[in-house]
């Protein structure tokens, strides 16, 4: 029974919770930034290399034989440059994403300037005693 308070506890945590939507909202930003490499900025970069598709770049180190059941052996590096391209991206969003957060952190963390307090009736009696003495003096 200790066993199952203490796995509730742990998982009804506030970090775990934040995890596992961090996780999920992710993997959803992962397949977006996907679109946008392969959809969106991969086909101007292969217009630029003169109508290069990287996705399908390849070396290959042995070629199928259909005839014997044999698949084909290559070097996908064209898939590497497009995940490089992909981490890029994911990295600079990220990197907005927590600047904006630090900045916005940096924002609330600055106090607002202290008002004067009221002075408190003892305060105003010492400040007429004071004042009294001067004019005796």
């Amino acid at each position: 029974m200790a066993f199952i308070k203490e796995f509730k506890e742990f998982a009804m945590r506030g970090n775990v919770v934040d995890l596992a939507v961090g996780v999920v909202i992710g993997a959803a930003f992962g397949k977006i930034v996907t679109s946008l490499v392969a959809d969106v900025i991969m086909p101007p970069i292969g217009y630029i290399t003169g109508g290069v598709d990287f996705s399908d770049k390849k070396i290959v180190l042995k070629e199928a034989d259909p005839a014997h059941k044999v698949l084909e052996t290559a070097i996908h590096y064209g898939s590497f440059i497009n995940a490089i391209i992909q981490f890029i991206i994911i990295a600079f969003c990220i990197f907005l994403v927590v600047k904006a957060i630090n900045s916005l952190k940096k924002e609330e963390e600055a106090p607002a300037a202290p008002a004067d307090p009221e002075p408190t009736k003892e305060e105003i009696l010492l400040t007429e005693i004071r004042d009294l003495l001067a004019k005796k003096a």
